[in-house]
C-alpha cells in the first residue's frame, strides 16, 4: 500500500519530501493541497510536473480515492463510493439543498446491525472507520463543491462565510456511529476546529446503542441526534431491527431524551415507512398501518422531538416494499393530529441509488 500524505504528521511530510530530494517548503505546499481536499497529485498546480509524477507513483494523498461517483438528474445529489487504502470501501452523499450543503458520511466500513431493510449490513462489518477517514469524506465533498464554481451546475448559497462550503453533516452513512464512538467524536470535533461547522448543523444517527449515547451525554457538545427507530412496539423493532433485543425501544428513547433535554435541542426520530407484497403481489401495510400511528403518537407525545417519516427505498435483496402516497400521507395526518411534529423527508438521489449502502453493494455485486 502507498503511503497516504494526509496521515503524515508536518515533521513526516518535511521528511518525505527530503528524502525526494526537494527543500523543505514543498512539505508545506503539499499540506496545503491537502487540507484542501485534493484527490490526486496532478491537481498540484503549483508544483513541478518532476515532483507530481514522483509523488503519483510513490504516495496517495488521501485515506480515501473515489472510484464511482453518481450525480441524481437534478444536479442536487452527488453520490461517492470511496475506496479506502485497503481496499474496503464506503460511501458518502454531499446534498446541495436550499438551506446549504450537507454530507452524509459513513462511519464504518460495513455494518453489523443486521436491520432487515437496510442495504448497508448485507455484506457484514468489516472494521471502524479513523478520524482521519471520516473526515477526508467531508474533503471529497468539499472538493466537489469547489470544483462546481467552474461548472454549470447551480451553486446554492448556505448563508455561512464559506459561501458554497460544506455547511451541515449527518453521520448517517454505511455503519453504526456509536459502535465507533472514540473515532466519531474526534472527527466532530476537528470538522467543528478545522471547517468551523458549527455543533448544531453536525447531526448523528443511531439505532440505539445505549452506552454510546450516555457517551455523547458526557461529552456535552450540543449537536443533534436522531433515532433510528421505525417501529412503536418491542415485539416489531425486535422483527425488523435485532438491535432491539439488546436496547428496548423504552431504553433507547429514555437515553436519546435525556441527551437533547442537556441541550434543549429537538430530538429527530427517524421512521422507515415499511409495506410487505402479498402472494397476490399487493402491498400489505408493516408498520406504517394506522394503528402503529397511533401507537408512535402515544410513544412520543409531549416529548420534544420531530418525526422524519421516509418511504422505504428499494433494496433488491430485501423482501418489503414502499406504501402508497395515501397511507404515508395518512400516517402523518394521524400524526399531527396527536400534536407530533412531523415531515415525510423528501427523496434525494432516488435515480443514483442514495438509500445507504445501495451503491456499495451493487459494486461489489459487478453491477454499474
Amino acid at each position: 500500500m502507498k503511503p497516504v500524505l494526509f496521515n503524515f504528521t508536518d515533521a513526516e511530510l518535511v521528511d518525505f519530501v527530503i528524502k525526494l530530494g526537494q527543500p523543505k517548503f514543498r512539505a508545506k505546499q503539499i499540506r496545503e493541497w491537502l487540507d484542501r481536499g485534493v484527490p490526486d497529485f496532478q491537481s498540484m498546480k503549483n508544483l513541478p510536473e518532476k515532483l507530481r509524477t514522483e509523488l503519483d507513483a510513490s504516495a496517495q494523498t488521501l485515506p480515501v480515492r473515489i472510484i464511482k461517483k453518481l450525480e441524481s438528474s437534478d444536479g442536487q445529489t452527488t453520490k461517492f463510493l470511496l475506496e479506502l487504502n485497503d481496499t474496503e470501501q464506503i460511501e458518502c452523499v454531499l446534498m446541495r439543498t436550499s438551506y446549504g450543503n450537507s454530507v452524509c458520511v459513513s462511519s464504518q466500513a460495513g455494518c453489523a446491525m443486521g436491520c432487515k431493510f437496510c442495504a448497508s449490513t448485507l455484506l457484514g462489518l468489516k472494521r471502524n472507520l479513523t478520524v482521519n477517514e471520516i473526515y477526508s469524506q467531508i474533503l471529497t465533498a468539499q472538493w466537489e463543491l469547489r470544483n462546481d464554481k467552474f461548472s454549470d451546475k447551480p451553486i446554492r448559497p448556505n448563508g455561512d462565510a464559506n459561501n458554497g462550503d460544506v455547511s451541515h453533516i449527518v453521520i448517517m452513512g454505511t455503519g453504526e456511529p456509536l459502535q465507533n464512538v472514540e473515532n466519531v467524536i474526534g472527527f466532530i470535533e476537528r470538522a467543528n476546529s478545522d471547517m468551523g461547522i458549527g455543533w448544531r448543523k453536525i447531526t448523528v444517527s443511531t439505532c440505539g446503542i445505549v452506552p454510546g449515547i450516555k457517551e455523547l451525554t458526557k461529552w456535552a457538545r450540543p449537536i443533534n441526534l436522531a433515532i433510528s427507530l421505525h417501529a412503536p412496539t418491542n415485539e416489531l423493532r425486535s422483527q425488523i431491527m435485532p438491535i432491539n433485543n439488546k436496547y428496548k425501544l423504552e431504553e433507547v428513547l429514555d437515553a436519546a431524551f435525556e441527551f437533547s433535554d442537556l441541550h434543549n435541542r429537538q430530538l429527530m426520530i427517524e421512521y422507515i415507512l415499511l409495506g410487505k407484497k402479498n402472494e397476490n403481489g399487493e402491498t400489505e401495510l408493516l408498520n406504517s398501518t394506522p394503528e402503529y400511528a397511533e401507537k408512535l403518537a402515544d410513544l412520543l407525545k409531549n416529548k420534544n422531538c420531530m418525526v422524519n417519516l421516509i418511504p422505504w427505498n428499494a433494496v433488491d435483496e430485501r423482501d418489503f416494499a414502499s406504501p402508497s402516497g395515501n397511507a404515508v400521507h395518512r400516517f402523518q395526518d394521524i400524526l399531527i393530529k396527536n400534536g407530533i411534529h412531523t415531515r415525510i423527508r423528501r427523496e434525494r438521489g432516488q435515480d443514483i441509488g442514495s438509500a445507504c449502502g445501495q451503491l456499495r453493494l451493487n459494486n461489489a455485486k459487478g453491477e454499474k
